[in-house]
C-alpha cells in the first residue's frame, strides 16, 4: 500500500510542476489559465489520494478537501478567464496569422 501512495504521491507532484511549466510556457493568459488548472488540480487530487492511502483515517477530510477543490478550481478559472475577455485581453496569435473575427 506504501508503494502505491508514492506513486500517487509522485504522480500529483510531477502534474504540478508540469503545472507550473504549463504556466510558464503557454503564450497568452487563456492558455495559461487552461493549462495551470487542469493540471494542478489532477495534480493535487493524486496527492490527496496518496495521502489517504497513507492515513486511512483522513479520508473524511480529504474527501472534503477535494469535493472544494474540483468545486473552485473550475469556477474560478473561468470566472478569471471571463474578467481577462470582458477587460480586453486578446488571444495570442501566431505570427503571420490573421484575427478570424
Amino acid at each position: 500500500m506504501r508503494l502505491v501512495a508514492d506513486l500517487f504521491l509522485l504522480a500529483g507532484a510531477l502534474l504540478c510542476l508540469l503545472a507550473a511549466l504549463g504556466i510558464l510556457r503557454m503564450p497568452d493568459v487563456y492558455n495559461r489559465i487552461q493549462a495551470g488548472t487542469k493540471a494542478s488540480t489532477l495534480g493535487v487530487l493524486c496527492i490527496l489520494a496518496g495521502i489517504g492511502l497513507l492515513q486511512p483515517a483522513w479520508w473524511p477530510k480529504l474527501v472534503a478537501i477535494a469535493g472544494f477543490i474540483l468545486f473552485t478550481s473550475p469556477v474560478g478559472s473561468s470566472t478569471l478567464a471571463r474578467a481577462f475577455y470582458r477587460a480586453g485581453v486578446k488571444v495570442w496569435q501566431p505570427p503571420g496569422k490573421e484575427a478570424s473575427r
